[in-house]
């Protein structure tokens, strides 16, 4: 009996993050953005502890990694499209005549990219202490920062139909990116400094941005990368 409990505590938690997932979309689809941006966030906390509780109750399966994945497409696939979407269609009356009706469905386009990623997520050994392109919460949580800036506008709406297409090519691309999981080690400062230096970063950002702070620290953290790639390739 407690060997199912152990077990089924980090699948819970999954199952949780699905849920607050499938909130997000319907608060979204109906206008409340900051709502929707709160559920995501907690999403992303239930995303993180589920992997650790697994960890340290020694309780990894094949099904927890089957619904984590299932999960994170709804929570970090389909539910920052819902935000965008929503921004763009509410935007667009700003916009001149010209631009198709259909524009704001290329929202969805982050749900199609997102589904590739954790696909090759899975399927891809390589990615056990690091991640080869943007990991699908950090997109997320990188569109729903920019709720706290000013996206209801003309700019707002050119600004995100162009960060579609880039965030889209960050999901799939062979761009190494560091883990943000921090393991115990005799050098922990030199192995983990861009782990600490990002940590502080986000700190700042939020303490004085607070959501764009968010939007900000994801920007750090893929120039991080490039310029750590950059680096072992010299």
């Amino acid at each position: 009996m407690i060997r199912i409990i152990k077990s089924s505590i980090p699948n819970i938690l999954t199952a949780g993050n699905l849920f607050c997932g499938c909130i997000a979309i319907v608060l979204a689809i109906n206008g409340n953005i900051t709502d929707a941006t709160y559920f995501i966030f907690v999403s992303a906390i239930l995303d993180f502890f589920d992997g650790f509780v697994a960890r340290l109750l020694k309780a990894q399966s094949q099904l927890g990694l089957q619904l984590d994945s299932l999960a994170d497409m709804v929570s970090f696939g389909v539910a920052p499209s819902a935000i965008v979407f929503y921004i763009l269609s509410v935007s667009q009356i700003h916009v001149a005549a010209e631009i198709p009706v259909f524009t704001p469905f290329l929202a969805f386009f982050i749900a199609v990219f997102s589904a590739l990623r954790l696909a090759k997520f899975n399927i891809d050994e390589k990615q056990t202490s690091g991640f080869i392109g943007l990991p699908t919460p950090a997109s997320t949580l990188f569109f729903c920062g920019l709720t706290g800036f000013d996206m209801f506008s003309v700019t707002g709406f050119y600004v995100l139909l162009a960060l579609i297409p880039v965030f889209c090519f960050l999901l799939v691309c062979k761009l190494p990116m560091f883990s943000l999981k921090i393991k115990k080690s005799p050098d922990f400062v030199k192995k983990y400094s861009l782990q600490l230096l990002l940590s502080v970063c986000a700190i700042v950002f939020i303490a004085v941005w607070h959501l764009k702070g968010i939007s900000i620290t994801i920007a750090f953290y893929i120039l991080f990368s490039i310029a750590e790639k950059i680096k072992k390739q010299i």
